[in-house]
């Protein structure tokens, strides 16, 4: 029997649950596992709630491989290819974003890494939206070097974001062209120039729930305290399109489970939170602290109005979480 009450009780106290106590928690009712998750959440977090929007600042044609991306050239996925925007296209998509509610601004780009040439555009583009709105600016860019990252913030980038994807163990069963070690390389690389970072991954890639403990474990050991969360929105066209998907109860569970493993992480709904019957609102009622609203990269979100409308009935605030 897994003692829940006496996990939660030192979660609460500020202490760790080891691997085997967060695989016991899969056993336990769900309904019990969130409200100790709500518990911590609020002891350990407060009522804060960070508000991330993105830009596909540059859209397919990658030549990765990773199978749930419906960007991969490798993939016949019906989606819009296009280089790199314009800068005034990314700074209008800027605006909005903060117009929208955003206290953050990611650009996104697809491919393994930029050319020289990009990067001098992304951090143009960067230092404008930096100084003509109020928003941090984040950013996606792939595998990058200690040097590019540097030039990211000396332009205005606070934060980088590079996913896990899943565990160190699965992740050769998601992507062949680029290593986890590979990724876990460029979040080191980006924090030896004082870059904040952002990661997480996705669930319903076929993994299992060890894997994704072993993720959140992973997670916790680089010291990662924004922590997105996609679930799969299966594309036809990738080799994932078959998919099962994930039921509510198990993605709650997942959340729940993380809130535990990190206690002080924002915990982000991303990518596929438009699949969850309430469009999270559970997840953030039981565990979940921040999201990214509006579009995600190549399929619909969910509006800020919408996600403001929610945040505010959940009695959260919506400010930044660090």
């Amino acid at each position: 029997m897994c003692a829940l009450e006496d996990l939660k009780k030192r979660v609460l106290r500020g202490g760790l649950i080891s691997a085997g106590e967060a695989a016991c928690l899969c056993r336990v009712p769900l309904a019990s596992l969130c409200a100790a998750a709500a518990e911590i959440r609020e002891k350990r977090c407060g009522s804060g709630f960070d508000l991330c929007a993105i830009v596909n600042a540059k859209s397919g044609r990658c030549s990765e491989d990773c199978k749930f991306c419906a960007q991969s050239g490798r993939c016949t996925a019906d989606i819009s290819e296009y280089p790199l925007l314009s800068e005034e296209a990314v700074v209008a998509a800027a605006h909005a974003a903060e117009a929208g509610g955003a206290l953050r601004f990611s650009l996104v780009t697809s491919g393994g890494r930029l050319s020289d040439e990009e990067l001098a555009s992304v951090c143009r583009c960067a230092a404008r939206i930096k100084s003509e709105t109020g928003l941090s600016v984040c950013a996606s860019l792939g595998l990058l070097a200690a040097p590019q990252f540097a030039a990211l913030r000396e332009a205005g980038v606070e934060r980088i974001h590079n996913n896990l994807e899943s565990s160190e163990k699965f992740f050769p069963n998601i992507c062949t062209t680029h290593s986890w070690r590979e990724k876990t390389a460029a979040i080191a690389a980006a924090r030896s120039t004082g870059l904040s970072v952002c990661s997480g991954g996705i669930i319903g890639l076929g993994e299992t729930m060890e894997d994704r403990i072993d993720m959140a474990f992973e997670l916790r050991a680089l010291g990662i305290r924004s922590v997105p969360l996609n679930i799969l929105n299966p594309i036809a066209g990738t080799p994932f399109a078959k998919n099962r998907p994930l039921t509510d109860e198990e993605i709650l569970r997942t959340v729940a489970i993380y809130r535990f493993i990190l206690p002080e992480a924002a915990i982000r709904l991303a990518g596929g939170r438009g699949l969850l019957s309430d469009r999270g609102y559970s997840c953030f009622k039981y565990g979940a602290n921040a999201a990214i609203t509006g579009d995600m990269l190549t399929t619909a979100g969910i509006s800020p109005q919408k996600d403001r409308e929610m945040i505010a009935s959940l009695g959260f605030e919506v400010r930044k979480d660090g």
